[in-house]
């Protein structure tokens, strides 16, 4: 097995599978040559580029028009999190959030025992609004993305709103969440960037920059193309971010690309991200190496079917492992049409 750096693997057993993992319900993961980004150890199976388990649609796990929380009909960007041994008297063994897009947005929570659903909503959802004062009141709120930090034992939010600024929040309970601060903003980017959004963060170590955790975001500028960016933090809390694009859409042939996530494999680390539906609406995989200095294009990571309920989309994806199975939670369907659905390794 290709084991990670000694330092690495603080952190990321520490985050362990904040997708879902190792020890999630007691449940140990066999050796195998891979690991999520949370530190998922995933099997041996067929492969995608790079190596990556080659995932096949299974099952929708949430529709919006089978939701009480239901403002504006879609729903985007799930993230998958396990809640055994970190949260006390959680609802379930995984905590999926997720919610609409469109003002007035709002986080969501949904709650399971399995990775193959069902999923229960929270029957209190929006559990983050768009008006959350003092702290702030915009159009709308989304693209929820949540750590587990046990050194402080909270689960931290990054989400977006507007499309300008993304904030943090914590929690000792995954639904009760506390304002930290602004994270992300258009005015720490070149001048002309008009969106700064759909963040995820991820334990890494970065000793050159002194940073144990990277951010990975969507851009947008005047040009109205968007591109893959990122930043990296010792804390989490207080970023700094590299000016130019982590992967332009140029590069995959797209007309935007999105939704990024980090995984890693074979002691290297690699960025999935989707294209657009008009460029393919793939999801896609591009090698950038432990150190971030690699831009190896490998071409397409997930093959979006034609059939519901992808019909030539699938995006903004969140990975999780569960007795050994390597799964993928993600949007299924054209933007702002579409719902959560699951693919397994």
């Amino acid at each position: 097995m290709n084991e990670p750096r000694p330092a690495r693997r603080l952190f990321l057993r520490a985050g362990a599978a904040t997708g879902a993992a190792l020890t999630v319900g007691g449940l140990a993961a066999p050796a195998a040559s891979a690991l999520t980004a949370d530190g998922a150890a995933a099997p041996a199976v067929a492969a995608a580029p790079g190596g990556f388990p080659d995932y096949t649609y299974v099952r929708t796990l949430l529709t919006p028009s089978q939701l009480k929380y239901n403002p504006t009909g879609e729903i985007i960007f799930p993230c998958i999190r396990g809640t055994a041994g970190r949260l006390a008297n959680p609802l379930g063994r995984y905590y999926l959030y997720y919610g609409p897009h469109d003002a007035p947005g709002g986080i969501c929570l949904a709650y399971g025992d399995s990775l193959e659903g069902p999923f229960t909503e929270y029957p209190n959802n929006p559990i983050v609004s768009n008006n959350w004062q003092p702290h702030y009141k915009v159009s709308h709120v989304a693209s929820a993305h949540v750590m587990w930090i046990e050194s402080s034992k909270e689960m931290w939010m990054y989400f977006h709103g507007e499309n300008t600024t993304t904030r943090l929040a914590r929690s000792k309970d995954g639904i009760n969440f506390t304002y930290d601060k602004v994270v992300l903003s258009t005015s720490m980017l070149p001048s002309g960037t008009t969106e700064t959004s759909y963040a995820r963060v991820f334990p890494h170590e970065l000793p050159s920059r002194g940073a144990h955790f990277v951010m990975l975001f969507m851009l947008n500028n005047t040009s109205n193309h968007r591109d893959i960016h990122w930043g990296w933090s010792a804390d989490g809390r207080n970023w700094t971010f590299d000016q130019q694009p982590l992967v332009r859409h140029t590069d995959v042939g797209a007309v935007n690309v999105g939704g990024p996530h980090l995984l890693y494999r074979n002691n290297s680390t690699y960025v999935v991200y989707n294209k657009d539906k008009s460029s393919g609406g793939d999801i896609m995989i591009t090698e950038v190496g432990n150190d971030f200095s690699k831009r190896t294009h490998l071409g397409v990571f997930y093959n979006s079917r034609s059939a519901a309920p992808e019909n030539g989309r699938a995006a903004a994806p969140s990975f999780g492992t569960d007795g050994g199975v390597p799964y993928m939670i993600y949007e299924a369907g054209e933007r702002l049409a579409g719902s959560i659905a699951m693919a397994r390794g």
